[in-house]
């Protein structure tokens, strides 16, 4: 204890540690400094290097999406091929369409959210949620609720389970960005709107229009189109129809 009291007074006393101004260069030094720094030639070794550190960074986070995907797998007794699609169904990051975002709760009937995850699957939708049930960190719940939106069938049980094409997203800033304050609602989002936080950028687009009401998908796609979408639903409405 004497030996604490001692160190914490030494650094009290301790005022003169380190700089607490820069240095007032001369003018030209001043004026090399930033010469020097706006002749700076880019490295082609170093910029190589990012690229590939870019690259690796991605296929861990696909390594990771898909390890997620197999924990989820034996976690509801599922055949990991059966949950794959789930992991998979991320849409490619140089995808420049617009995407049927589909802002739901885990509050809504599973009948009405296994519905509409039947029409987003036509659709090339996603499905987003601004959190999981029982929160952020008991994954089972979520889990089990996301099995019982993408079972094809509702009453299959065990690894034959066909699951729906469909991605399902927990994410509040989205639901922050479009001022969605009640479900359903539809956006359409350009993009990847399943993007991960540490791949956005910093003007990150969204919606024009935001449709809430509890109706069928189709006709979600339809008010959007009156209020001005035509062009933004013209994808998603033609790939339901002819599904």
């Amino acid at each position: 204890m004497d030996r604490l009291k001692e160190a914490v007074s030494r650094q009290k006393t301790d005022t003169g540690s380190g700089p607490t101004a820069l240095p007032d260069l001369p003018d030209e030094q001043r004026r090399r400094a930033f010469d020097g720094l706006r002749a700076r030639t880019p490295s082609p070794e170093l910029e190589t290097r990012a690229r590939a550190g870019l690259e690796k960074a991605r296929e861990g986070l696909a390594t990771e999406r898909e390890a997620m995907a197999r924990r989820m797998a034996q976690a509801l007794g599922l055949d990991a091929p059966g949950v794959m699609p789930i992991a998979q169904a991320v849409p490619s990051p140089s995808a420049k369409g617009w995407v049927p975002v589909l802002f739901v709760s885990s509050s809504m009937p599973v009948a009405v959210l296994r519905t509409y995850a039947g029409q987003l699957e036509k659709a090339g939708g996603v499905m987003a949620f601004r959190g999981m049930p029982g929160g952020l960190t008991h994954v089972g719940p979520m889990a089990k609720l996301s099995a019982q939106i993408l079972r094809v069938d509702p009453g299959c049980e065990g690894p034959a389970c066909m699951m729906r094409d469909v991605q399902i997203i927990v994410d509040p800033l989205v639901f922050r960005q479009h001022g969605v304050t009640r479900v359903p609602a539809l956006a359409m989002i350009p993009g990847d709107p399943a993007q991960p936080y540490c791949e956005r950028g910093d003007n990150t687009p969204v919606s024009p229009h935001v449709i809430y009401g509890d109706a069928a998908l189709s006709g979600m796609l339809d008010e959007y189109a009156r209020l001005g979408g035509k062009m933004e639903v013209r994808d998603a409405a033609a790939r339901l129809e002819n599904r």
